[in-house]
């Protein structure tokens, strides 16, 4: 009988896996005439599965359940070194691809319900500091790093690595302080408060860079005032949906109300984020710009109309569809991680310096913090790449310049490396910190002179 946990857990995977590969043989021989959703939902069938199996897994052993859908993903979509080819039609397939993408969408709205426009303004000077060190430095450093490593890329490729490195994944955090009991800490309040503003300006930066890749991809390049322009319209649409579209929400949420159909709080906050998301890559922006801004726009007092009268909240709702899609995006990066592109000359260093940059270049955050604070802590809070790396580094892989993706196999997977490992350290280094600073004696004054 098998009574530990982690036993348990492998027995079940692979148990599960066991039943399920001579239906994933059978089904990549294909047929001609089979019904196309078949080999979707079979798809899904194995990434939900190993999704589930691999968060757990990752529980269990106190990290992020986002790094075992990862890890499991990578596991997957490398089986055919040992011979096994049938999950090879999962990372190419039109309609999974398509899933991940709108559970990207979902995400990042997500996020954005998770803080308001008050908390970014109550943060204060000092977590605006932080936040700006620490996309400054991760961003130049792995601009230098690239080029130190890559010096044949072009420079496209060097500032895309640069921007990977700046946002940080602020749920990995929040639920590592939440569970030390550390969420009202000067510490937990400057970095949470710094992390939602550095996702609006890596936003930012990533804006402008695809802008710059985008011209360079039709044969132009975009002088200063250009990117001053692309700048300012990612800043004019972040500030623009948080006025206007807060304004609106509150009357249109207040009407929906009114609708006696089941759903609708769920419906219109879905279509809010879509609408933005269109709205973003409309005027030239990425999509998952336009669903951080919806959610950010939307606070508990626009749909108090449907709570009042016993419905839940829209982040509740939401709930059970992140549930799905998110976790596709998810194991379908780890899957297209090339574990063999690690045999690659250069590959294996770059994912080391990566790793080195995106740790050193958010201890720079440090330098934003005034006495009275453990800087240590707040720099170390700062390290996760998690959700946010990848997303970037996704975006990456879909532009191009001379018909060259921007961001490689080998450097996707050296990424992909950098955000395993700084996910994994992040949780028990800041329990260290915060525990190395709780058993700091007091300061005790000086005795009076006199």
């Amino acid at each position: 009988m098998v009574r530990h946990p982690l036993r348990r857990s492998l027995l079940l995977f692979f148990l599960l896996f066991g039943a399920l590969l001579p239906s994933i043989a059978f089904g990549s021989e294909g047929s001609a005439h089979a019904d196309p959703i078949g080999a979707v939902v079979l798809y899904l069938a194995v990434i939900l599965a190993a999704a589930k199996l691999g968060g757990d897994l990752a529980v269990r052993i106190g990290q992020p359940a986002v790094l075992g859908e990862l890890v499991f993903g990578v596991l997957l979509g490398n089986l055919g070194a040992l011979g096994f080819s049938g999950f090879e039609p999962i990372k190419t397939d039109a309609s999974i691809d398509m899933l991940s993408r709108l559970g990207v969408l979902v995400l990042l709205f997500e996020v954005g319900l998770e803080s308001t426009v008050a908390q970014m303004l109550e943060v204060g000077v000092t977590s605006f500091f932080v936040a700006t060190l620490g996309v400054v430095a991760p961003f130049a450093l792995g601009w230098l790093l690239g080029a130190w490593i890559l010096p044949d890329a072009s420079p496209y490729v060097h500032a895309f690595l640069g921007a990977t490195l700046t946002a940080t994944s602020v749920g990995i955090t929040a639920r590592v302080l939440q569970d030390l009991k550390e969420s009202q800490s000067p510490e937990a309040r400057i970095i949470l408060g710094a992390a939602v503003i550095d996702d609006v300006l890596g936003l930012v930066i990533l804006a402008v860079v695809t802008g710059i890749i985008g011209a360079a991809d039709r044969g132009g390049s975009m002088s200063y005032g250009e990117i001053g322009i692309v700048f300012g319209k990612a800043l004019a649409f972040l500030v623009g949906s948080l006025v206007i579209g807060a304004k609106v929400s509150r009357r249109l949420f207040s009407i929906a109300s009114r609708l006696r159909a089941r759903g609708v709080l769920l419906a219109l906050g879905l279509a809010f984020c879509f609408l933005f998301a269109w709205i973003a890559g409309l005027i030239g922006l990425a999509p998952i710009v336009g669903a951080f801004a919806a959610g950010l726009v939307l606070e508990d007092m626009h749909f108090r109309d449907f709570t009042l009268r016993g419905e839940s909240t829209l982040e509740h709702l939401i709930q059970p569809i992140s549930s799905f899609l998110v976790p596709i995006f998810f194991v379908l990066m780890g899957m297209r991680t090339d574990l063999g592109a690690f045999a690659q000359p250069g590959v294996p260093l770059l994912a080391a310096a990566l790793t080195g940059a995106a740790i050193v270049g958010k201890q720079a955050c440090s330098l934003g913090v005034g006495k009275g604070v453990d800087r240590l802590s707040i720099g170390i809070g700062m390290i996760p790449r998690g959700e946010v790396g990848l997303i970037f580094a996704n975006i990456g892989q879909s532009l191009t310049v001379g018909g060259k993706p921007v961001v490689s196999g080998a450097v996707f997977s050296a990424v992909v490396a950098m955000v395993i490992v700084t996910t994994m350290v992040t949780p028990p280094a800041l329990e260290w910190s915060l525990a190395r600073r709780a058993a700091k004696p007091p300061k005790t004054p000086l005795p009076d002179a006199h």
